[in-house]
């Protein structure tokens, strides 16, 4: 298990299937293939819980992941042959694990760029 973690983390780990982050204004609760190494992790659906109450969510990918999944649907009928990728709520990051991942969530949150990123659940 990786010990990275956002300044002011004041807490992290397993909680049943997930695995939880929770800093002093938000909350982060990935869920990780199960026995999956969390500093390996390139592809995993996140929830976050702001303070105001708020509940957002993404799906998370690494650069090479999303590679990874084009080549995989080369010579298919999924995304065209593998021509493209999207999906509504993803955010595609540089390098692998729930540390890093957990990192750019914080970074979001303090640059004000998150809502324009994660997708809303609760209603506006």
């Amino acid at each position: 298990m990786s010990d990275k973690a956002p300044p002011g983390s004041v807490e992290r780990g397993w909680d049943g299937p997930w695995y939880r982050v929770r800093a002093e204004t938000w909350g982060a609760s990935f869920l990780p293939s199960s026995g999956e190494d969390l500093d390996l992790v390139c592809n995993v659906d996140v929830f976050v819980d702001l303070e105001d109450g708020s509940r957002w969510s993404a799906t998370v990918f690494t650069v090479a992941e999303v590679e990874r999944l084009m080549q995989t649907w080369a010579g298919t009928d999924e995304a065209l042959g593998g021509r493209y990728f999207w999906v509504s709520d993803g955010l595609i990051v540089r390098d692998p694990g729930i540390g890093n991942m957990t990192q750019v969530i914080a970074g979001l949150i303090e640059t004000d760029e998150f809502s324009s990123i994660f997708q809303r659940l609760d209603g506006d």
